[in-house]
């Protein structure tokens, strides 16, 4: 499992082809018609709840780690990314395609601290936002 770090992360996603982007292009279909993400489990022998995570979101897991576009970085002080989740409205096309692989790190490294934040990120749409705009970033690129 590769993991892209600061130095070199832009220059590889950057020239990423479509072979390399569609497996994540298609699970947005996928994400789409899902109607659950995860479902809440509570262990009588644990104080802390767990998430079974869905068929799509494993899928997604695999993926990001995969192709990849997951990112070594200091994600709990990047005040960027911070910013962009606190606006529920941000245009995600206004960033480059590294950057939206940037806060799906941060998602995904997130949950590992705080569980259900990558469930609550495929249900409340940031997920599908993130890819939609990566594919249509993409598209306009490649023209």
């Amino acid at each position: 499992m590769e993991i892209l770090n600061e130095n070199n992360y832009e220059e590889i996603i950057n020239g990423y082809s479509k072979s390399t982007w569609n497996p994540l292009f298609e699970l947005i279909a996928k994400i789409e018609e899902s109607i659950s993400f995860g479902e809440l489990k509570i262990k009588e022998d644990s104080i802390f709840p767990r998430y079974n995570l869905s068929s799509v979101v494993n899928e997604f897991i695999n993926l990001v780690y995969g192709i990849p576009i997951m990112i070594s970085f200091d994600w709990k002080n990047w005040e960027e990314g911070s910013e962009i989740f606190k606006n529920k409205n941000f245009d995600y096309n206004s960033i480059d395609i590294p950057t939206k692989c940037k806060l799906l790190s941060s998602i995904v490294r997130s949950d590992r601290f705080n569980e259900g934040i990558l469930v609550i990120s495929f249900e409340d749409g940031t997920i599908l936002k993130i890819l939609k705009s990566i594919q249509n970033q993409f598209y306009q690129n490649s023209l």
